[in-house]
């Protein structure tokens, strides 16, 4: 009886790995929407537990360790505020130096790098880093934001969801913008921002069936994060809206000093970069020593500070006190991320935008009291307006505002403000954003790269082939081109892989039809005139992408997808050639 239940699950066994199977091939295609709509969902699943997981790994210790709420670090002493910070880093540092230098690399950028060399397969390892080390520097009141590491573990997350279940690379980069979509979402509960971040900064392109899968992972994160952190939107302030369009010139030099401050930052990263080489440990501790040292002066610049930009929008922190917070978080921050530390840059930047705008809103005040609209507003403008500059994503940043606000009134002063800043910070510092210091992604922004990386290679590969050992007599030969194969697969063990033109071998045969006897071994397919090109191989569940790369890598016309090799079988389950796919995006 055991024995006959056995044999009833090897049939079940059989069909559901051909249904797996078949679904694999199905996302190689970029139209397999359904498919990844199904798992979009998925992937906003996994991703809000992580998302959310990390958010409450420090949130919760800090309710009960600082005195008043998790961000109220200025009610520590003078010595806890510099200690804590110090601590942090050695703690992240000691941590960095037992581990591979190669497991360091974290944030958006490094999502970006996966993405555009490595096919968005993300290491578990770098995850890793990236919540234990965010958490502790986070904890620990180093100034970081939180935003960036939710990127890089909604991606990972994602990422390995995909590397598990064996998918083709063209859908892990679609899978991956999921995971980005649904940490934004569950951790900040904006899933619109989520949305369009993922398709601005990690996609970089905008379709259909990159769309609908973010969407709907982006809407699960949101769900998940409402259960756990409720309604609410992140800044309570009132609704307020711009006190007369006589305003509307000096929102505009509003733009040009946010876009400077940007500037100023992108450069300091930059020059701090320089540094990514010296030894961890000793990097980790300058950061800590920078920030508690600063801190003992301004708390306001530990932690995340959400609650500075609260207190900027409502207009409760003096002209002073703001100017000096935007020099010393634009310093802290952009050093601490700069020299490695894991810890993300879009929460800093909503903090210095925040305070820029607060002190040109009592500026403004001063200039022109009787139409001048409240510091506060002022302070949501140049927030989105930082963003937007520094992250090169203008169109996420305005998204944001206005989720973290539920403001509709600062909809059009916001778009005039966040554009001029990006175009003044695009045209002094030439950058495409924070994410890409230091960082090879030219190819990333190529048309012919995104096409390229949305379909996989079985789902273009060509199949009408025939394929022999290097020698053979005529009649094997005539009989290789009874079923009319565009390609002759020239195929002999522990020897590279050629493809002949059938077309170039029956024009032979024809020519020395009288010369040729039947079954001696007298053909040399790699020998015979005609259009012969070596193959290399390539994963079947590459991209067309990789494809390319690796033609031009070899300085090669073909690659073809291999396959387990069994006993009369080829190894070469499909043939891939330049022309395949410069017909393809043409």
């Amino acid at each position: 009886m055991a024995q006959k239940d056995q044999h009833q699950k090897i049939p079940h066994r059989g069909w559901l790995k051909r249904e797996a199977d078949t679904f694999r091939a199905r996302l190689a295609h970029a139209d397999a929407l359904p498919q990844l709509a199904i798992l979009g969902c998925i992937s906003g699943f996994l991703t809000a537990f992580t998302a959310i997981a990390f958010r409450l790994s420090f949130e919760l210790p800090l309710e009960y360790l600082l005195p008043g709420d998790s961000e109220s670090f200025e009610q520590l002493p003078v010595a806890a505020r510099f200690l804590l910070p110090v601590i942090g880093a050695l703690i992240v540092g000691l941590i960095m130096h037992r581990t591979k230098p190669e497991h360091h690399s974290v944030g958006v950028g490094h999502v970006l790098e996966r993405m555009q060399h490595h096919q968005a397969q993300l290491p578990a390892a770098n995850g890793l880093m990236q919540f234990v080390g965010g958490a502790i520097a986070l904890l620990t009141g180093n100034s970081v934001g939180r935003e960036g590491p939710a990127v890089h573990l909604g991606a990972v997350s994602s990422s390995l969801l995909g590397q598990q279940l064996k998918l083709p690379n063209n859908s892990l980069r679609t899978l991956t913008a999921c995971g980005v979509a649904a940490a934004i979402a569950a951790s900040f509960n904006t899933p619109l921002a989520g949305v369009i971040f993922a398709m601005e900064a990690i996609l970089m392109e905008y379709t259909i069936t990159g769309f609908i899968p973010v969407i709907l992972a982006a809407v699960t994160g949101g769900v998940m994060s409402r259960i756990v952190f409720g309604n609410e939107p992140a800044f309570a302030i009132p609704l307020i809206e711009l006190g007369s369009l006589w305003e509307l010139p000096f929102l505009i030099l509003c733009g040009l000093v946010v876009g400077l401050a940007a500037s100023a930052m992108l450069f300091l990263y930059r020059r701090t970069r320089v540094f990514k080489d010296r030894p961890v440990l000793l990097r980790m501790l300058f950061a800590g020593v920078l920030c508690g040292t600063i801190a003992t002066l301004l708390p306001q610049i530990q932690g995340v500070g959400y609650d500075t930009v609260e207190q900027a929008m409502l207009g409760e922190l003096g002209l002073l006190l703001l100017a000096a917070i935007v020099i010393a978080k634009i310093l802290v921050s952009t050093v601490s991320v700069g020299l490695g530390m894991p810890g993300g840059i879009i929460g800093p930047n909503l903090v210095i935008g925040a305070c820029i705008g607060g002190c040109l809103g009592i500026i403004g005040g001063y200039l022109n009291p009787e139409q001048a609209s409240s510091s506060g507003f002022y302070a949501i403008l140049c927030m989105g307006a930082m963003m937007g500059a520094v992250l090169n994503a203008p169109l996420a940043a305005l998204v944001a505002v206005l989720e973290l606000t539920y403001n509709p009134n600062i909809l059009l002063p916001s778009m005039l403000v966040i554009v001029i800043a990006s175009i003044t910070s695009r045209m002094l510092t030439k950058q495409l954003g924070i994410f890409s210091v230091g960082r090879d992604l030219k190819g990333y922004y190529s048309p012919v790269f995104q096409m390229l990386s949305r379909s996989g290679v079985t789902s273009v590969m060509k199949q009408n082939f025939a394929y022999h050992s290097r020698y053979l007599s005529r009649k094997i030969a005539e009989s290789l081109l009874v079923n009319k194969p565009t390609w002759i697969v020239i195929e002999d063990a522990g020897e590279a892989k050629y493809i002949l033109r059938s077309a170039d071998l029956s024009i032979y045969l024809q020519e020395h039809r009288l010369e040729l006897p039947d079954e001696d071994n007298t053909i040399d397919l790699r020998e015979i005139p005609g259009e012969r090109w070596q193959l290399f191989p390539i994963h079947a569940r590459a991209t067309l992408q990789e494809a390319l790369l690796t033609m031009q890598q070899n300085n090669g016309q073909a690659v073809f997808i291999s396959q387990p090799a069994a006993p009369l079988m080829s190894e070469v389950a499909g043939i891939i050639t330049k022309q395949d796919i410069d017909n393809y995006y043409q």
